[in-house]
């Protein structure tokens, strides 16, 4: 789990300071690069997903925060109270890399960058995200579908005892 979190959140912020800074997608606000299938699209997101809550001030923010911090400190907890099995931990490492480089985000920018724009086929798509916010979707859906399973030494400790 901690390898996984501290690559994720490697790979997060040093693509956030590529993209951000020195290409400079702050002030230049779009980079098509293929387009309409990835275009780069500058999106500071106040909110939680898809820019919900955005606006609210900064008191959301500092909410958002401890949000992902309770979050984040549950699935350590977790994880280190059950000792699920491996496929479990690397999604909670996915989850946990991308809270904290979104967190640090909110902390240095006060909003969440945002830059990702993917289109296809017709459609247009109106937001855009980060690989932090991809680690969290795959983490937290590979945390559904897994965690169900029992860790196999418990198991095996269980049936030996």
């Amino acid at each position: 789990m901690t390898r996984t979190a501290i690559a994720v959140f490697v790979i997060d912020q040093i693509v956030k300071i590529w993209v951000v800074q020195l290409l400079d997608l702050k002030t230049v606000g779009t980079i098509l690069v293929a387009p309409p299938f990835l275009i780069l699209r500058m999106a500071w997101n106040e909110g939680i997903n898809f820019g919900l809550f955005s606006g609210a001030g900064d008191v959301m923010r500092w909410v958002l925060i401890a949000l992902a911090l309770a979050i984040s400190a549950w699935i350590v907890i977790w994880m280190r109270r059950d000792r699920p099995g491996p496929s479990v931990q690397i999604s909670a490492g996915f989850v946990l890399g991308g809270a904290i480089g979104n967190i640090i985000d909110r902390l240095i920018y006060g909003a969440v960058a945002d830059f990702l724009n993917m289109s296809c086929c017709g459609f247009e798509n109106p937001w855009s995200f980060n690989v932090a916010d991809i680690a969290i979707f795959v983490g937290a859906f590979g945390l559904i579908i897994l965690a169900g399973d029992p860790p196999k030494d418990r198991d095996a400790k269980a049936k030996a005892g």
